[in-house]
């Protein structure tokens, strides 16, 4: 496994403004509506997905009310706007590649914005499959040790059926699975003690760019960029970062 950078990601939203944070809740709300609406049912136990969407908001500390509303709006009590999934394919700059993920009500206008934040940056909208390609889809846990034995969690993961590979990560432990076991195994490791930080489906990148300073600077202007657009939930990349 190459390594994983969009825990990095993560872990640099949280430690936003205020402002950033609320933006983050809102498009994580209407992640929710649509798993609701998608997945058939407010009830978690019954949808995957909504699972999943609650799971990434109480990782990013969303407030529980905040949850529950977005879960009852669009159970059809307040919430008419009817989100579409896209997902874009681009090329950064520094022949970097991105996979970035939208829900939005309206096509024209996202892949406007979209392509306008990679043009202003150096990089330019690809077709589909163009980087598809250089990435893997799976299941990504972060484990924070919390002064346990990597070693104990390796050892733990060998036993977890699902877990396809895993690796040490700075002060993170990260965790390749199955992407539709992904909750299951996380919810194993927090019944061993273990604090999950991250667990979700994602885009792997198969390998990772270093870039220099200078361009590294100009490469985290483009993500701040990508966090801002309001319908942008997830982007990935092959950049170390």
């Amino acid at each position: 496994m190459s390594g994983h950078s969009e825990w990095a990601n993560k872990k640099h939203r949280k430690e936003k403004s205020d402002a950033q944070k609320a933006k983050y809740f809102t498009k994580i709300g209407r992640e929710i509506s649509v798993a609701v609406k998608v997945g058939g049912s407010a009830d978690p136990n019954l949808n995957t997905r909504l699972a999943a969407a609650i799971a990434k908001a109480k990782q990013y500390n969303m407030p529980n009310d905040n949850i529950a509303r977005s879960i009852k709006n669009a159970a059809g009590l307040g919430d008419k706007n009817n989100y579409e999934e896209v997902t874009y394919e681009c090329y950064g700059p520094c022949g970097t590649a991105f996979i970035v993920q939208t829900l939005t009500d309206n096509k024209n206008r996202t892949a406007g914005d979209v392509r306008h934040i990679f043009e202003k940056s150096g990089g330019s909208m690809g077709t589909t499959n163009c980087v598809s390609f250089m990435f893997d889809r799976l299941g990504v846990i972060s484990v924070d040790l919390e002064g346990k034995s990597a070693s104990d969690l390796e050892d733990a993961c060998i036993m977890i059926d699902g877990v396809q590979d895993f690796k040490t990560d700075d002060d993170s432990f990260v965790v390749y699975t199955d992407p539709s076991r992904v909750l299951d195994v996380a919810k194993q490791l927090e019944e061993q003690g273990y604090k999950v930080e991250s667990s979700q489906a994602e885009m792997v990148a198969q390998s990772l760019l270093e870039l220099d300073d200078e361009k590294m600077e100009s490469f985290e202007k483009l993500l701040e960029k990508l966090d801002d657009n309001d319908d942008i939930q997830e982007y990935y990349h092959n950049v170390k970062l």
